[in-house]
Order: structure tokens, then sequence, then C-alpha cells
């Protein structure tokens, strides 16, 4: 109390401090440890006094709309009574056994980081039942549960804690990962947890419960719409939660996409042999995840006859291209894979820099064919083909059996008019050997053709073809390779085309971040990806002494001085 009476600035922190951790039970300020607290305060839940909301028996008189209200009421009632005891048992059943265990399996830190945040969602949770039990208690009287929602889940904390645990998921999955693998005693430990428990449900299908929570709350919200009539009590402050809810998931998913990227990275990273020079690539810190995705990579006789299929997993980052085999099989890890999902592992079959990698789209084949030999692993064929041959190099443009089949119904047309000019030629009259026959055989190749090429261009809608840059030949001439993958569906292709243009877009010099700011030992801190689209202009640092006279020569040969004067 004397830093308060002084009056002075010290004084005042020094009590702001003190209120803290007399009104929060804090033992550190924030900053002091290394988990930070949110400043929750801790409100002890009775459950004798604080029973779950129940409904009542439902009156009579009821309409049909404010029935199905009421059983969507009991769903969001029951929904979240389940969610609330999942995440008692995350603390009571997990944490507080291992953090009381002797000797520890799982140290105080790594607890944290596994539990990280579970006890504050619980806490906003467990004030949100008890306002919900209230609006339950009277709900046959005023029928309102919108603004209940917009009260609870609009508040800041409750995003930052929900972002927080988010962004954490996959550090704390890959720690009890770690640990199945290396500790017996922690593995047994969660084994006989989940056979304990009633559901059989593990940690992780405990703990992920929190991911999907906000997506659960807006089918439910929207059902409630759907059956609030206009002009309802309810029905703006439903609206307005709608729009808090699913801006906050779109937050959560958002957050929880680019925590899936790094940890991808760093799953492809552990992939990579420490000798290997994408390894050091990866591991640089420079590398960003820009789309990564299962596709199927498609190998091809020369006659149209399909060899190979494999799914391949294919990481675009932000400057470099890597195609890895995907490797399922977990020998000896089994068991630990019913507890939590180990995921792939990845084997890296090629990788290319984005600048060197071409998108070969419909129609552009033979442009590529005339810049440098280019070998197609999955026909076997190479540009040099004779001049009869030239129609056969449509294979190139998307599935080979398809284009075989219009290959051979256009040579079948040409045939079928060349008996036409014969029959033509005809003086006598012989049945079914006429003009009419003849152009009915045409127009019925005609249609099948048409058939044949919407085929083509239907399949070629999911036909992601690359060119890439192989081994120089016997000559030392460059040789470029086909490959072609198949995406799930037409938009995925759009969007591998559209990222891998963008991307290589935002490589060129001119496209770099627009300031460069060196340090004082003039060495400048690596440019963030984001492709700005304008020059690069150098930034002179603040504590420079000397003045700084340039001359530029403008594109027109005029001359333009510029002095930047520093104060």
């Amino acid at each position: 109390m004397k830093a308060a009476k002084s009056g002075t600035k010290d004084g005042l922190e020094k009590t702001k401090i003190a209120v803290m951790r007399t009104f929060l039970n804090r033992k550190d300020v924030p900053g002091d440890s290394e988990e930070e607290e949110m400043g929750f305060l801790e409100v002890p839940v009775n459950d004798l006094k604080h029973l779950f909301p129940e409904l009542g028996p439902m009156p009579e008189g009821l309409s049909p709309q404010q029935v199905v209200r009421r059983h969507i009421l009991g769903s969001i009632v029951q929904s979240e009574r389940s969610y609330v005891d999942s995440l008692r048992r995350i603390l009571q059943d997990y944490r507080n056994p291992l953090v009381e265990m002797e000797p520890k399996v799982l140290s105080l830190r790594k607890c944290q980081v596994v539990f990280f945040r579970v006890k504050e969602i619980l806490q906003c949770h467990s004030m949100f039942q008890i306002a919900l039990s209230s609006r339950v208690a009277e709900w046959d009287t005023t029928e309102k549960i919108g603004d209940l929602f917009v009260a609870s889940f609009s508040k800041s904390m409750v995003l930052d804690v929900y972002s927080e645990y988010v962004n954490n998921f996959t550090t704390a999955m890959s720690l009890i990962k770690k640990a199945c693998l290396t500790k017996p005693a922690f593995l047994e430990f969660l084994k006989k947890r989940q056979m304990g428990s009633v559901d059989r449900v593990t940690l992780y299908g405990l703990m992920v419960k929190p991911i999907q929570r906000f997506p659960q709350f807006i089918l439910l919200l929207q059902d409630m719409l759907k059956n609030t009539p206009k002009g309802h009590a309810d029905r703006l402050s439903l609206q307005l939660a709608l729009t808090e809810l699913e801006t906050l998931a779109e937050k959560l998913n958002e957050q929880k996409r680019l925590a899936d990227q790094v940890a991808e990275i760093q799953q492809l990273t552990k992939s990579v042999s420490d000798r290997s020079s994408i390894n050091k690539l990866l591991s640089s810190g420079q590398r960003q995840l820009l789309l990564c995705e299962t596709l199927t990579e498609t190998v091809y006789s020369d006659r149209g006859q399909l060899i190979k299929s494999k799914e391949r997993k294919v990481f675009l980052l932000n400057d470099m291209l890597v195609c890895t085999n995907i490797n399922f099989k977990c020998v000896g890890q089994l068991e630990i894979s019913t507890l939590v999902p180990l995921g792939p592992k990845y084997i890296v079959k090629w990788n290319a820099a984005l600048p060197q990698v071409q998108v070969v789209e419909v129609g552009q084949e033979s442009s590529a064919h005339e810049k440098d030999n280019v070998v197609i692993p999955n026909l076997g064929l190479k540009k040099h083909m004779p001049s009869s041959q030239s129609s056969h190099n449509k294979v190139y443009l998307g599935p080979p059996r398809l284009f075989q089949e219009l290959q051979d119904l256009q040579k079948d047309l040409a045939v079928v008019e060349q008996i036409t000019l014969l029959i033509s030629t005809l003086h006598g009259t012989y049945q079914n050997l006429n003009m009419t026959v003849a152009q009915d055989w045409c127009l019925a190749l005609q249609r099948l053709m048409r058939v044949k090429e919407e085929e083509i261009h239907s399949a070629n809608k999911c036909r992601l073809r690359l060119l890439l840059p192989g081994k120089p030949d016997k000559s030392g001439r460059p040789v470029n390779v086909m490959v072609v993958f198949i995406t799930p569906n037409p938009l995925s292709k759009i969007s591998w085309v559209n990222r891998l243009h963008l991307a290589k877009i935002a490589l060129r010099e001119e496209n770099q971040p627009g300031w460069l700011c060196p340090e004082e030992d003039k060495k400048c801190k690596a440019p963030f990806w984001c492709p700005i689209l304008v020059s690069r202009m150098p930034a002179f640092s603040s504590r420079a002494l000397d003045l700084q006279i340039s001359q530029y020569i403008l594109p027109n040969h005029s001359e333009v001085h510029i002095v930047i004067l520093v104060s």
C-alpha cells in the first residue's frame, strides 16, 4: 500500500500486480512463468448447487414449431452436458493422476503442454452451463436462447483460450505419440484409463472434442433458427449468435489449418535423411507450406493401357515442389495407433524448384516439345517421331486410352468417307450398299467422336500434368520429364494450377517484399512470403550518419538524382 500512496507510476503498477495476485489466485504475473495465464477468475462450481439443466414436462397446447424448438433445446442441453463431462474427464482421469504420480511418467512441463488451456475451457463452459440452467427453467415462458450464446461466446477471452488450445493441439498429440513410443509406463497408463472408462473413448477422442464443439453449436442453432418464426423475440438473437459462432469457428479453422501445415512440414523433414540436401532446405525455416494433398500418379504404356496407379503425397512449398510415397505401415506400433493417430510416414520420391516446374495444359504439348527433349515416363516415348505418327502425339494431352480410341474413330471415319466416295461411283443399285447407308455410317462415327471428346474433356478436368527437369541425356542436353497426377475433383486441379502459378510469380525478384531493412551488422532479415507485385526498394538504417546520394537512369534515358537526408 505504501507504493500506492506514494502516487508514483511504479507504485501504481505494483498495486495492479498485487490486486491481480489477490483476486486471480496467481503466483506469478504474466511473463514471469513459462505458461502465461490468461487471467481467468477461478470460480468453483458446486455440482450439488448447480445441477445440470433439465427440461421439465412439456406443457399442453404447444404449436409444432414450439415442440421442435423444445427438442432442439434438449439436444443443446444434452450435448453441453456430455462436453463438460469430457473436459472434466481429461483433467480428473488423465491430467491430475499424471501430475500426482510418483515416479513421474510425464514431467510437469510436458503435462502443462499436453493439457494446455483445458482448465480454462472447462471454466468457460461451466459458467455457460449455470446460465443455461436458468434459461432452461424459464423456457416455457420466454423461449429465448440466442442472447445467451452471444453473451457467453462473443468475449475475446473465449477466442483466445480456444485459439491457444487449437494451436497447441498438434504439439500435444506429437508429445503424446513420442511418450507412447519411448515410455512403456505412459502407454500402459493410457490403456488402463481407456479400458476403465464406460464408453472406451481414448484420450485423443476426448481432447479432439473442443475442436469440434463450435461446429456442433452452429448446427444446433441453425436448426433452432429454421424453426423460429419471423417476429419471434429470439430470432434476431439467434442470427447474432450464429454470426458470432461462425466467425469464431472460421478463425479457429484457419489457425488449425496453419498449425497442421507446420506439422506436415515437420513430418516431411523427419522423413528425409539428415544428410540429404533437401533436409537442409526444409529445416532452414524459410519454407512455407502452401498446399498439400494426396494425388494419384498414373503411368500408361504406349498403347494407352494403365501400367501403374499409386497415391502420392504432394507438397507445394513457397519455392519447391516435393512428391513423396506414403508409408502407412507401423510395425510394432499397432496398439499405439489405437490410442492416438500416428499418421503416415513420407519417403521423398523427387523434388523440384518451382521456377523449373511447368503446368502443361491441353494444347500446350507441342510448344513444350519444341524446347527440349521431353521424355514421357508414362508412355516411354520421345519427341523425335516419324511424321506419320504426328497425330499420335495427342496421347500426351490426356488419358491415353481415350485418345487412342478417339484416333481409331478418326481413322475409321476417314476410311468410311473413302468408301462413300467409291459408292457414289457405282452404276448399279445394291441392297445395304448405297449413299444413304454410307452417310449414316459417317454420322454415327461423328456422334461417337463427340462422346469420346466429352469423356476426354471431363477426364482432363482432374488431370494435372507437370513438366519437371530430368537428368541430361548422353549428349548433355537437358531432358524434361512429364508427370501426370489425378486430383480428387476438378476444383482441386484448379487450386493446384492457381497456387503453382501464384507461387512462381511471387518468387520473381520484382515481387518480393517491398522493403528490406538492414540491421546494424548490415545483414538483412529474410523476407516473408508475400507477393505484393511491386518493385523492391531498399530502406537505409535510421542510424546512418552519412547522406546517401544516388543517380538513377530512367527507361527514357533521363537522369534523376535522389538525395536521402537522415536526421
